[in-house]
């Protein structure tokens, strides 16, 4: 099995690059390859600049062999090249966006049939803001103001991306309507690798967690480790 990071916005600079080249080295090196999915952000027509973000980004660290994939809806997640590169990725990493338009295009598609069996063989699955948030067993869309359901990945659990600036401000709506659910609160330029020891996550980059569930409040920082039953 692989590694997951979940990281909370403003990916692909400043100290966003610690989890990143700790995903690198997880994905077996600067050689591995490593695919950007930009689809959360084609809603806005932003996913070619999202992707060439993606692949900038990674390239300043090190990577040498990235791409974007031109996955950016439903359809074009059952494309077999798509697919294909899929397959053969160590590290996928989901830029944020629009999450609903993510999920739907992922749900019972080839490509995420593809994800799950790379992330199976060791694989690192990212995601940043709204790619982190689909992982989870349920997600909350700003836009449409509704909690859906997410791509199980992290079952029991809902994503709080932006918890520093903006998405604290969801976490008692969403404590009183996803009773029993771990909430995790992710700051912008920080990110959480289940890398640590016994399936514990650590906290890498710039700000930190914040888990709530039931009545209980932890807080966790970069360097320091924890799992989700707080």
């Amino acid at each position: 099995m692989g590694y997951l990071l979940l990281a909370g916005g403003a990916e692909f600079g400043g100290a966003m690059a610690i989890a990143d080249r700790r995903a690198i080295e997880l994905a077996g090196g600067a050689n591995a390859r490593l695919s950007i999915i930009p689809a959360a952000a084609a809603p806005d027509k932003n996913h070619e600049r999202a992707g060439q973000n993606g692949v900038d980004w990674f390239k300043k660290l090190g990577a040498v062999n990235v791409g974007a994939l031109p996955l950016i809806d439903r359809q074009s997640a059952d494309d077999e090249t798509v697919v294909n590169a899929l397959l053969q990725s160590r590290l996928i990493y989901m830029p944020g966006g629009f999450p609903r338009h993510l999920e739907q295009s992922l749900t019972g598609s080839k490509s995420w049939q593809a994800m799950l069996k790379a992330h199976q063989s060791g694989a690192v699955i990212a995601g940043s803001s709204a790619g982190a948030m689909i992982l989870c067993g349920r997600y909350y869309d700003p836009y449409e103001k509704k909690i859906c359901n997410g791509l199980g990945l992290i079952p029991n659990a809902c994503i709080l991306p932006h918890h520093n600036t903006f998405g604290r401000n969801w976490s008692r709506k969403l404590a009183q309507r996803l009773g029993g659910v771990i909430l995790i609160g992710i700051d912008e330029k920080t990110g959480m690798i289940d890398d640590a020891p016994r399936g514990q996550w650590q906290v890498y980059g710039a700000g930190g967690i914040t888990c709530y569930r039931n009545d209980r409040i932890a807080h966790f920082h970069a360097g320091e480790r924890f799992d989700l039953g707080i």
